[in-house]
């Protein structure tokens, strides 16, 4: 089930906050927590044993590390959590890609390939693996008191807005809020507004944008043209696919009054590729940042280390979107302009112009895009070649009888709509709602309303699309 979706829309979400607003006060992470196991098990009931599983055994781990005194057993202790619930995600992940790989050795030199039947990824399994690695790291470090609460902490784990993709909620972010709550219809009023924000931006913008995005990376021989549409189209469809759901599940949040850390900042406004992964994904970059970077040593042993930090952090990063030597490729790109920034920074140089930092920052992330959008990394290749090698230059007439105006009038929009925030007050709808006009504070009010009812008729007239992050 999907947010943008008339099961979610018209099913679920209307039953959700019937029994939720019913429920009293004191019980309502009860029903948070069962409807959110109910919104999992739509999908596949099995797996929901192990999101259960997952929850239980951290829970009890967290209590074990925070009864246990500083020393060799606590550490043992967040060790052995640590593992076990990487090794879960690792087997359910990486397993198929393990022996994929193993196959493709042996088979190189004349042997039979291992018998295997393929695993399937529980959705949302990479999200709360993050949030149980978190949760007993900051137990172990003392930065968050343990939950001795179950229901409230498997509320935490569960709640339905951001279980299957993000933003990943620390548990201390959420912590008073699960203990108590003030809801009020402004804070209903202003989430809603938020959550349908999120359905114009995957319905109205994504969703247009993804068959096109399709139909170039299924071309055999894409022309310039058709590689650049399609590396373009795929960098807008992402964006505004991605940062749709987190606007939504942050909506949806606080329409229970919970506060939930933001995950996209305009990325793509971004002057350095520095900035842009403060900007990009923010709550995945500080994951990386604070479990992982700084636990490598960060910046702390000199800068040859802290360009190999960056590097390794940005692979890990990339391999955790997949098990695919494309993430592994897209992890090594941005890693290494982290690591050339970083370089190019510690020489005394200052930030280039803001004009061309954005210009080659975006250059870079497009590239980086097409290995993160292709299917094996000679699709991958394949594109790169049609990018930048000599060959047929305009629209081909493959891709061209396939792709609707509407489609290509998207990207434009979904550019300009990138680019409107660099004008900030200068435009009276980007100004703070108190220093609205009349005119222009109805139409703040009304256009996400509108926007939530056209995208209701786009989505009776074709079939829901999933949020591309469903699939990591």
């Amino acid at each position: 089930m999907i947010f943008a979706s008339f099961e979610f829309l018209f099913l679920f979400l209307p039953l959700f906050f019937a029994l939720y607003f019913l429920t009293p006060a004191r019980h309502r992470n009860w029903t948070i927590l069962l409807l959110s196991w109910g919104f999992y098990a739509w999908w596949r009931v099995d797996f929901l044993g192990l999101l259960v599983g997952v929850t239980v055994f951290t829970f009890v781990m967290a209590r074990l590390i925070d009864r246990t005194e500083p020393g060799r057993t606590k550490n043992r202790l967040l060790a052995f959590g640590l593992v076990v619930v990487l090794s879960v995600l690792g087997y359910f992940k990486y397993a198929n890609f393990g022996v994929q790989t193993f196959n493709d050795a042996i088979s190189a030199i004349g042997l039979a390939p291992t018998p295997w039947s393929e695993i399937i990824l529980p959705i949302g399994l990479s999200f709360y693996v993050l949030q149980s690695v978190s949760y007993m790291v900051d137990v172990w470090r003392g930065t968050v008191p343990v939950s001795r609460n179950f229901i409230a902490f498997a509320a935490y784990k569960a709640i339905f807005s951001q279980l299957i993709a993000g933003p990943i909620v620390r548990y201390a972010e959420i912590e008073d809020d699960l203990k108590h709550r003030v809801h009020t219809l402004e804070k209903f009023g202003l989430g809603a507004r938020r959550f349908m924000i999120g359905f114009c931006m995957k319905v109205l913008i994504a969703d247009t944008i993804s068959p096109m995005v399709d139909v170039v990376y299924a071309l055999p021989n894409p022309s310039m043209a058709d590689a650049w549409a399609g590396a373009v189209g795929y960098t807008l469809q992402l964006f505004f696919d991605f940062a749709g759901y987190s606007a939504m599940a942050i909506g949806l949040a606080q329409m229970c009054a919970f506060r939930f850390p933001e995950n996209f900042n305009n990325p793509y406004l971004a002057g350095n590729i520095q900035e842009f992964w403060q900007r990009w994904h923010m709550t995945l970059s500080r994951f990386l940042r604070d479990y992982l970077y700084i636990s490598l040593g960060g910046n702390r042993k000199g800068p040859v280390r802290t360009y190999v930090n960056l590097l390794m952090t940005m692979v890990i990063g990339g391999f955790w979107h997949g098990a695919n030597w494309t993430f592994i490729f897209w992890g090594f790109w941005h890693g290494g302009w982290l690591a050339i920034h970083r370089a190019w920074r510690g020489a005394g140089h200052g930030p280039m112009p803001y004009f061309l930092g954005n210009l080659l920052l975006m250059l870079a992330v497009v590239v980086g895009w097409v290995a993160f959008r292709a299917h094996d990394m000679t699709s991958a290749v394949a594109m790169y070649g049609a990018m930048f090698l000599p060959g047929s230059l305009p629209i081909s007439d493959a891709l061209a009888w396939q792709v609707t105006p509407d489609q290509w009038w998207c990207m434009l929009l979904a550019v300009v709509l990138i680019y409107l925030p660099l004008l900030g007050g200068r435009l009276p709808f980007q100004r703070p709602v108190e220093e609205m006009g009349a005119f222009w504070r109805y139409c703040w009010a009304a256009a996400p309303l509108a926007g939530f009812v056209l995208g209701m008729i786009l989505l009776y007239s074709r079939a829901a699309v999933p949020f591309l992050y469903f699939q990591f």
